[in-house]
């Protein structure tokens, strides 16, 4: 926790939530462990779907397709989302999901590595969601600036490990020693390249948002 958990239950506690079917798709990724976005960070992508009302959207890290409904949900009627998701047993829940919602026309789901897959992509998007692989993002990110549209926002969430990556990579346990590196050298070319405008923000597990001159 990397924000005082008294402080952060009392923002959560003045949201009004999310739609019946998003609340029991989270309450059904609980109960089985998988991870959903926090209350805190739906907010915010609620807000920055509000303000820039992107028509094409594209997801890094589908899961069980909670935070794509919730783009569809909470963003521009219009908007188009494509997610990428490449853990097999994660895929046919999220492609349910979008059936139960009716969204399953305004999502388009690719299947397999994101590393092989924005590659292919031709863009441009005007909103990009980053939750996937942490160790990955900086690898993804000379085609998330190539498919980027100027003017458009790169969200990344979870970037500050539970507040670990302020520690030296020595203090962190070795099996995470890579992706501490590699986190740390994401945020440093996102708030030191040209092409990019950057606030990194201590909001659920860290998040930074980037704008593409």
């Amino acid at each position: 926790m990397i924000v005082n958990e008294r402080i952060t239950a009392y923002i959560n506690s003045l949201d009004m939530g999310s739609t019946e079917l998003l609340n029991q798709i989270e309450e059904e990724a609980l109960r089985d462990h998988v991870p959903v976005i926090r209350r805190e960070m739906q907010s915010f992508l609620k807000t920055l779907l509000a303000a820039k009302q992107p028509k094409a959207i594209l997801e890094v890290g589908t899961a069980i397709g909670f935070s794509a409904l919730l783009m569809c949900e909470y963003g521009h009627p219009e908007a188009h989302i494509t997610t990428i998701e490449k853990y097999e047993k994660r895929i046919p829940v999220a492609k349910a999901n979008f059936f139960r919602a009716g969204r399953e026309k305004q999502i388009t789901l690719l299947e397999g590595d994101a590393a092989e897959l924005l590659g292919q992509l031709c863009g441009p998007f005007d909103f990009i969601f980053m939750d996937a692989a942490k160790g990955q993002y900086i690898h993804f990110l000379p085609d998330i600036l190539r498919i980027l549209a100027p003017g458009g926002l790169l969200v990344s969430d979870n970037v500050l490990q539970e507040g670990d990556l302020i520690e030296s990579r020595f203090a962190v346990e070795r099996r995470n020693r890579t992706i501490h590196s590699r986190m740390r050298e994401y945020l440093y070319e996102l708030k030191h390249n040209p092409q990019l405008v950057t606030a990194v923000l201590p909001l659920g597990d860290g998040v930074t948002l980037s704008v593409k001159r």
